[in-house]
């Protein structure tokens, strides 16, 4: 099969012919008809992930057909239409038997424990678990932008945020994210505020229905304009991108008894970032991780897709071609892109 392949970090990808994956016992492997370019994989080529063993083929949000099957798979046959968490469980764990796979104790991730989706096949252990059956409206190209990003907001959003109508929720960081966060939030009623340094992405992000947009480059205190407009502060707030700023930030902007959730991956510098304690113990904030979204807790999401309360495919910048969009992977750590970018053409 071909695939885009990194033989070392932040070197540039190659386009290989590499042998075909086999189904395990229990897995299935995938025939890639789409793929997004995540920001999660560019940490993970420039190697700041340690599951990550070298050559690697990246790639995580991922939607296709099953090409193959093992002999212990019972739920699923070639040819169906599936997506799959970036984020798989093992099925016999306590978290999973908990009904909280995306946070497996013994956990796979395509594109960071094994070889990922930019490539025309993955294989992914455990598909009775793990595998999410596609609602024949949903494409290939807006199912993999359900990925880790919308998934994640969703859950963030919903689950972990308990975001109700009428609250004011404040996004930090309007990438993708961001974006779907901001879309998901004003789906359920909620007055959303997003907070980015481009122009262009508080403009998507107005589109999406954000309330009121802020440039943090530009104003002079974004915790101040936050509480300005709230009159005391947002009910949640999202960290959305991951960065010391941002996280306390988002901390700060929040009102008494206020809800934060930590999307945005810390790593490197930020993973022991500092937060204001003593006003989470002053206001009895919440703070709250989200980490993807299992399997079984798609379908609320697929719903309101399919009734039209999201819509995702309005997040997507472009589609490319597997060699542009391994090149494209390799500068996100420049935030250029505004959405998301797909790859279907392998």
């Amino acid at each position: 099969m071909k695939a885009a392949v990194y033989e070392a970090f932040q070197q540039p990808l190659s386009i290989q012919s590499v042998r075909d994956p086999e189904p395990v016992a229990d897995g299935a492997v995938i025939r890639v008809a789409a793929t997004g370019i995540c920001r999660s994989d560019w940490h993970g080529w420039m190697g700041h992930d340690s599951d990550i063993r070298l050559p690697h083929v990246p790639g995580h949000e991922l939607a296709g057909v099953v090409e193959a099957v093992g002999r212990e798979v019972h739920r699923w046959q070639t040819g169906d239409r599936v997506t799959v968490p970036f984020a798989v469980g093992c099925g016999h764990c306590s978290q999973c038997l908990s009904g909280d796979q995306h946070i497996c104790d013994d956990y796979f991730q395509p594109g960071f424990t094994a070889w990922g989706s930019f490539a025309e096949h993955v294989a992914i252990p455990h598909a009775d678990v793990n595998l999410v059956r596609l609602p024949e409206p949903l494409g290939f190209v807006e199912a993999a932008s359900l990925g880790c990003r919308f998934i994640t907001s969703f859950r963030a959003v919903v689950m972990q945020g308990r975001t109700k109508p009428g609250e004011w929720i404040v996004i930090h960081g309007c990438g993708g994210v961001g974006l779907s966060a901001v879309m998901i939030a004003d789906a359920l009623g909620a007055q959303v505020i997003g907070v980015d340094i481009k122009d262009e992405a508080l403009a998507l992000a107005t589109t999406l229905g954000a309330k009121h947009v802020i440039n943090a480059r530009t104003t002079p205190n974004v915790v101040q304009a936050i509480h300005d407009l709230t009159a005391g502060g947002a009910h949640v707030a999202l960290d959305a991108l991951g960065s010391s700023e941002t996280c306390r930030n988002s901390v700060l902007s929040l009102r008494k008894r206020g809800r934060q959730v930590q999307v945005g991956l810390m790593v490197e510098d930020y993973k022991d970032a500092l937060i204001p304690m003593n006003l989470v113990i002053a206001k009895e904030l919440e703070i709250l991780g989200s980490h993807g979204m299992q399997a079984h807790a798609y379908q609320p999401m697929l719903d309101m897709i399919i009734e039209g309360r999201l819509q995702p495919q309005l997040l997507i910048n472009d589609t490319v071609s597997l060699a542009t969009g391994a090149y494209a992977m390799t500068t996100m750590g420049d935030f250029a892109l505004t959405g998301v970018t797909v790859i279907d053409e392998f």
